[in-house]
């Protein structure tokens, strides 16, 4: 029973000491036309394919359009294009590559009254310069993979793009990260200088430049670190949104971003990165009737990725102490109310390509001091261990500083393996820092504690092929950060997204489940229920719980 002590006064510390603030929201004036969101992380950049940030993707969902995209029912739809291209409607074509191997032929058509900011038509030549700039492997762009599998760019007409693939792909109707990028602005960049173009984009040195954004707002000012301002979209010729404006504040410490809102300074919190579900549930009790709240499960897995070539970390049987170290289930009890399952792998337990039968690993402190004996560390003195060189068991552990609910895990799985006989240092980094140079270009060296979001049936090639481990050669390209090696897994990632038949697929996802929960390239916690947080006086907001954020629909969004 004494081991369950910390952790209870850490969930007990989570609790919120604010007060309710008097109902300031409640009385708002019905005329609004500002919008303010408070928001937990900032962006390091604006341009939609350097760097994966959850920040970035909700705050461009308000000012640009993706051809596709995954909406609150987990479906595929179209968003910049017409028609959701697939076999059925000959959109998706099978077809032999040049060399005689099977591949395919991908059409998208352009949506007509899309228009950039500055009134310049959305059109094929804009997604020519993303493939072209994505292809050239020194700009740096994510999901290089599709890049390179696009061989060849054909545009009969200019709302008109097909790619031809050298390979099949059974969710090559779904562009991904390939959306349009303004060529009459940032074409001219990329030309002059293709390896710095990732710092001379005008996504970050002129971001308020209006033929950067064609959705139904764009950014009018940007506060580094602080906030962006976004205004309606004069060129956008879809449904008008509510608000003339909507106000983005970043306050990176929840137990701050919380005050905000109940001091009316925010209108509401974004469910993708806002209050941790454990200060929302605390916050609901508190403030009941203030708000609307929405708790959404979804495609977000909370994880521990380890780089893998630390000596320490190298050795499987480490990483499974670690792993059995962990007390998930208490965790998840005593922080989140558990209402968050707790993970076998990063594959969801609603995800149709689950493999049920996998069990997450269990809390078993014996197996896993067992283990680190059988490793070569015996306790020291101060019951850390130590190898045959006398070098202690030291993980260093990191995660977003600010975010409470991170930062109290951080403390629990640090007090847990010490258990074990293992020092987690922790030594928390802002988000833009963390996920701008410390993971992108593989500087931590233990464990970093945050989320992916995927989509239904992602192929995670990006985070577990060997070709996607970011280097400086490739200038810091994909995200496999931990530098997860596995020839059997590269062969199974190459071939799943070939195979069109979804009963054929299901054993390939099960074997591919059942390899990361043996190597463990990350230590995986739980699938993450995002909080959104709303006045009383809006609705129409639909989260989705998947890679496209709510953001996308904001058209929908209305006063009551």
């Amino acid at each position: 029973m004494r081991e369950a002590e910390p952790l209870r006064a850490a969930a007990l510390a989570l609790l919120p000491l604010l007060a309710a603030a008097p109902a300031a929201a409640q009385g708002r004036d019905q005329g609004r036309d500002t919008l303010t969101i408070g928001l937990s992380q900032a962006t390091g950049t604006f341009h939609p394919n350097i760097e994966s940030m959850a920040a970035k993707s909700y705050i461009l969902g308000f000012a640009r359009r993706p051809l596709t995209g995954h909406g609150p029912d987990w479906r595929p739809l179209c968003l910049a294009c017409d028609v959701f291209p697939t076999l059925e409607n000959g959109q998706v074509v099978l077809e032999n590559t040049p060399e005689g191997k099977p591949g395919m032929r991908v059409t998208w058509r352009l949506r007509e009254d899309l228009r950039w900011g500055d009134g310049r038509p959305v059109t094929a030549e804009d997604l020519r310069f993303a493939w072209e700039a994505g292809r050239a492997f020194e700009t740096g762009f994510g999901g290089a993979e599709f890049y390179r599998q696009a061989y060849e760019f054909i545009s009969p007409d200019p709302r008109t793009v097909t790619l031809r693939l050298d390979k099949v792909s059974f969710d090559a109707g779904s562009a991904g990260g390939f959306e349009p990028l303004p060529a009459h602005i940032d074409r001219a960049i990329w030309e002059a200088d293709r390896r710095n173009y990732r710092s001379r984009t005008a996504y970050d040195t002129d971001t308020t430049n209006r033929g950067l954004w064609n959705g139904p707002y764009r950014v009018t000012a940007v506060q580094p670190g602080a906030g962006v301002t976004l205004e309606r979209n004069e060129a956008w010729a879809g449904p008008a949104p509510a608000f003339r404006r909507v106000n983005i504040r970043v306050v990176e410490n929840s137990a701050a971003l919380e005050a905000q809102l109940l001091a009316g300074q925010v209108d509401m919190i974004a469910g993708e990165l806002g209050l941790s579900l454990d200060q929302a549930i605390a916050l609901e009790r508190r403030a009941r009737g203030r708000f609307r709240f929405e708790y959404r499960a979804g495609l977000v897995w909370e994880h521990l990725d380890l780089r893998l070539d630390n000596p320490i970390l190298s050795d499987l049987r480490v990483r499974q102490a670690l792993m059995l170290a962990i007390d998930r289930p208490r965790i998840v009890a005593g922080l989140f109310d558990g209402r968050q399952p707790v993970a076998a792998t990063s594959i969801h337990p609603d995800d149709p390509m689950i493999d049920k039968s996998l069990a997450p690993w269990p809390f078993d402190l014996a197996r896993a001091q067992a283990l680190l004996e059988e490793a070569g560390w015996r306790p020291g003195p101060d019951g850390i261990r130590r190898n045959a060189e006398g070098a202690r068991l030291t993980v260093d552990l990191q995660t977003t500083a600010g975010n409470r609910s991170r930062e109290t895990v951080l403390q629990a799985i640090q007090g847990m393996w010490r258990a074990a006989g293992v020092e987690g240092r922790i030594a928390n980094q802002p988000p833009r820092v963390l996920f701008g140079e410390t993971l992108s270009q593989r500087r931590f060296q233990g464990a970093a504690l945050f989320a992916w979001i995927s989509s239904p049936e992602n192929v995670p090639r990006s985070t577990l092929h060997s070709d996607e481990i970011p280097t400086a050669a490739r200038n810091w390209s994909g995200q496999n950060y931990p530098g997860y090696r596995n020839p059997e897994m590269d062969a199974l990632i190459e071939a799943l997204p070939q195979e069109l038949d979804a009963e054929k697929r299901r054993p390939m996802w099960s074997r591919l489940q059942a390899m990361v929960h043996r190597d463990l390239p990350a230590l995986p916690l739980w699938h993450r229920a995002d909080a959104h947080v709303w006045p009383q006086w809006l609705e129409g907001v639909r989260p989705t719980g998947n890679m496209s954020p709510s953001s996308l629909w904001v058209t929908d969004w209305r006063m009551r």
